[in-house]
């Protein structure tokens, strides 16, 4: 027993030095009482030292226990200490958003006292959609002009303008020809009447109130055989006009002013389609027909209107072929036959036939001609022809198959020189831009074309004397792919705008005279959208939960609502680009509130009496990072943007997307499109987004619906994004200020590319792979402008949109179709940092496997209704100024992290 303990003992006293060599003091003496104990171990006995073994062992759990209370401590202080240091921290950052949105409100201040004084300064009323100033009594009657005076009439001699004043409207009156009929022997043309009467019924100049009419327009109905002798030299295209019956309508006022006698070509031009009003008095009234003589036609008083070969109005897309290839089977065509001349007047055309035979038999090149100057007998009607002028050959499916393999399409003009139009040659003029051949016009050098007093025909047709037939292969084979190309797609976008409906065509005379007083439009009309809400209720605002964003910086002010000024270019417009109007980007036949191309200022004038408005970075002087934060700068005044969320019943979708529009500047106002079948939750709470939210119900689900120009879209922008779109408010602002500069373009984030199908080589397909070019930025993150939600509705093909509701699909692609048709230039993309879906976000239509399959079919039928791909291709990216630029370390980039 001794001999254990002997052992034991220095076992133990070692243990207790080396566990307990850090121990509080307690622990220590505790330690050294014991070792003291041990001494004399050697004279304590067995009871004695079990009795210290067990004091031992309490002792041993006392420091035990008083460690473990420390390491707690230490724990505790440890994780307060750690809280304490991340507290710091966020008091640190909550500081540096103090100091910026304390540095972006000083902004927004200074801002909004500038605007204020501005306001006091301003010396001009806001304008606004003109009042209309309307005449209250009929015309007065007023004595007759002379006959032999009607030939020198013009607007400022035979036109009344005191019933047109430049805000009246210009108001026409229809008179019904069920009541009104000029003709003496002959009824008008029932398809005339009624299609006329419908017509005139969308047309938003029509009144019911003939006091207050600028325009009276009367329907004569058209000229058609009224002698039917083939051997007869004298004019066979005669319509007995009841001179007195037009004398007696109504509003004549004497005179005729202010009348619109309109003799429409529909029959079949194989027959032809005379003068209906050669020999007859008709007063100060303007005359519009397809037939003309020269000493007849009245230069800017009477018009030159196209046959009604068309349909009454609606979707034509069906009746045109396709742009390319740009060269066809034949080079050129030409199918008609001529009765015999007889007359001085009238020329041979011999030596013509001729030379275009030799030219077609000898023809050095490849090229093919189809030249046909005999018809075939049993088709032929001839004795019913002008004398000495060419009939249209074979029925118009047939000449149809020919145009569409025809490069260019010869037209002859008039055979008798007496002659300024026929309708037979705006017949042939028809027939050629629906089929895309370019027509050549021999002997256009002495004739006039429809509307050409606004319609620039050189850019769609080659006029030229018939003295140039022997230099004519040189001049079409001259012709580049790009020329034919472009001689082919403006020829079309003159036929489908002013000549492929009867609809078209009576819109475009109206819009003719009308331009010709300089009077605008009428206003387009916006969408007035049914709000999700009552005006008693809306959702509770809540503020938005915080979110993780990159570090802050000042990216513009935060300024109240400023809608875009409105209707600023009203009498201007016609005069300063009225040719763009008409021949190139534009519609003539109303006005909108903003277009994409109205003009900048000067430099100079932004700060010397024009500087009202504008936002010149640094005062004018310049500058990086704090002066570019504080002011948009540009070519441009100061504006705003418009947001448009499309969404279907994805509340908390919604909600997310809102919340992170919060503190976004230049923000106008969020318009939501609810797509869904049922309404919004009214017991919802929606986070406060800092700009006004407006949500409107659809009457149908359709991705159509994200392009309807609502009335609450103030703004020139419109950023259009997805209710899943994650974009950072320094991107949303990047692309803003690029956008202010490509107003004209789609600007946006998600690029893809229309690739060319090389395994069938019959399109293009959707291609969404990385890619060096791009012709597509994808609307579901992209600013376009205001006036492309009109154009979306009333240019594009109802057809596409018809395609988009079917496969609910490709609303983005048709939006990319039409702006580069329109504009013939590609979309900017912007930055390379953007993430265009969530990943929480529940699943979407662009996820269904189908979906990708469809768009390639997209591509193909848009192609197809309009003729071809409009698309172009680019290279370029957009990323800001000193992106890459190495600057001072007290200066500031324009972005930081873009």
């Amino acid at each position: 027993m001794v001999s254990v303990i002997l052992f034991s003992v220095p076992l133990v006293t070692h243990y207790y030095l080396s566990k307990y060599e850090s121990s509080s003091s307690l622990g220590l003496n505790a330690m050294q009482n014991t070792l003291d104990a041990l001494v004399d171990i050697s004279t304590v006995n067995a009871e004695d030292l079990k009795i210290r073994i067990k004091e031992m062992l309490r002792i041993k759990a006392s420091v035990s226990t008083e460690l473990r209370e420390l390491e707690e401590r230490r724990g505790r202080l440890q994780k307060e200490a750690a809280a304490a240091s991340a507290k710091a921290e966020s008091v640190k950052a909550e500081y540096t958003r103090a100091t910026a949105e304390l540095q972006r409100l000083r902004v927004s201040a200074d801002q909004a006292r500038l605007a204020q004084l501005e306001a006091i300064r301003r010396d001009s009323p806001e304008l606004a959609p003109p009042n209309q100033i309307l005449p209250s009594r009929p015309p007065p009657i007023i004595p007759s002009l002379h006959p032999s005076s009607e030939v020198h009439c013009r607007m400022h001699s035979c036109f009344d303008h005191s019933r047109c004043s430049l805000t009246s409207g210009f108001p026409i009156y229809f008179y019904d020809p069920d009541i009104y009929s000029p003709l003496a022997s002959a009824e008008i043309d029932g398809f005339l009447k009624t299609t006329l009467r419908q017509t005139l019924s969308y047309n938003a100049h029509l009144t019911r109130n003939p006091n207050e009419a600028c325009l009276y327009l009367v329907l004569i109905g058209e000229a058609f055989p009224s002698n039917k002798n083939p051997s007869s030299t004298t004019e066979p295209y005669r319509l007995l006009l009841n001179e007195t019956a037009i004398k007696q309508l109504p509003f004549w006022g004497g005179d005729g002013r202010n009348h619109v006698l309109l003799n429409l070509a529909r029959r079949e031009l194989s027959v032809g389609s005379g003068d209906a009003f050669l020999g007859t008095s008709t007063g100060r009234a303007m005359i519009a027909q397809s037939t003309f003589k020269l000493q007849q036609f009245r230069p800017g008083f009477d018009v030159i209107t196209p046959p009604a070969l068309g349909p009454p109005g609606g979707d034509v897309w069906a009746e045109c072929a396709p742009m390319a290839p740009a060269r066809r089977k034949y080079l050129m065509s030409f199918q008609g036959s001529k009765s015999p001349a007889t007359d001085p007047n009238r020329d041979n055309d011999k030596q013509l036939i001729e030379a275009l035979q030799k030219t077609a038999k000898d023809s050095p090149t490849s090229d093919v001609f189809f030249l046909q100057f005999e018809c075939d007998p049993s088709v032929e009607r001839r004795a019913l022809l002008p004398i000495g002028d060419w009939a249209l050959c074979g029925t118009d499916r047939s000449r149809r198959s020919v145009l569409r393999d025809s490069t260019f399409v010869l037209i002859l003009a008039p055979a008798d020189h007496t002659y300024a139009s026929t309708a037979l040659l705006q017949a042939r003029l028809y027939e050629a831009l629906r089929s895309g051949a370019i027509p050549v016009i021999l002997g256009g050098d002495r004739t006039r074309l429809p509307y050409d007093e606004v319609l620039d025909w050189r850019r769609a047709t080659l006029s030229l004397p018939k003295a140039r037939v022997t230099e004519l292969h040189f001049l079409l084979r001259a012709l580049s792919d790009a020329d034919l190309l472009t001689f082919r797609r403006q020829g079309r976008l003159l036929w489908e705008r002013y000549m492929s409906s009867l609809q078209a065509s009576v819109d475009t005379l109206i819009a003719v005279i009308r331009t010709r007083l300089n009077i605008p439009g009428r206003p387009v009309a916006p969408i007035m959208g049914t709000p999700a809400f009552n005006e008693s209720y809306y959702p509770t605002k809540v503020e938005p939960p915080a979110v993780d964003s990159e570090p802050e910086e000042t990216l513009g002010p935060l300024e109240a609502p400023y809608p875009s000024p409105a209707y600023r270019r009203n009498y201007s417009m016609i005069l300063l680009q009225g040719y763009e109007m008409w021949n190139e980007w534009g519609e003539p036949f109303t006005i909108y509130p903003q277009l994409p191309w109205d003009p900048p200022v000067t430099s100079e004038a932004r700060f010397m009496g024009s500087a009202a408005g504008f936002r010149p970075i640094g005062a004018g002087a310049g500058g990086s990072g704090k002066e570019f934060s504080e002011a948009l700068g540009g070519d441009r005044p100061r504006e705003q943007f418009t947001i448009v969320i499309l969404t279907y019943e994805r509340e908390a979708v919604l909600a997310a997307a809102l919340a992170r529009l919060r503190g976004l500047p230049y923000l106008n106002k969020v318009v939501v499109v609810w797509n869904g079948v049922t309404g919004p939750s009214s017991s919802t709470s929606w986070p406060e987004s800092g700009a006004p939210v407006a949500v409107v119900r659809t009457q149908r689900n359709s991705l159509n619906n994200r392009f309807l120009p609502y009335h609450l879209i103030e703004t020139e922008a419109v950023l259009c994004v997805d209710d899943d779109a994650h974009l950072r408010h320094d991107e949303i602002v990047f692309a803003f200020r690029v956008w202010r500069e490509h107003r004209d373009r789609i600007v946006g984030f998600p690029g893809r590319y229309h690739a060319w199908d090389l395994n069938f080589n019959n399109g293009f397909l959707y291609n969404s792979n990385y890619s060096c070019e791009l012709s597509m930025v994808l609307t579901g993150a992209a600013f376009v402008h205001r006036y492309y939600l009109w154009a979306y509705w009333r240019l594009l093909p109802a057809a596409v949109r018809d395609y988009v509701d079917e496969y609910m699909n490709c609303e983005d692609i048709a939006m990319n179709f039409l702006v580069s048709h329109i504009t013939r230039k590609p979309p900017v993309k912007v930055t390379s940092r953007w993430t265009f879906r969530c990943p929480g976000c529940p699943v979407t239509l662009s996820a269904d496997e189908t979906h990708f399959h469809e768009r390639h079919k997209c591509i193909q039928f848009f192609s197809q209704v309009m003729g071809y791909t409009p698309l172009l291709s680019t290279q370029y990216r957009a990323d800001s100024v000193l992106f890459k630029t190495r600057i001072p370390h007290d200066k500031q980039k324009c972005f930081k992290f873009i």
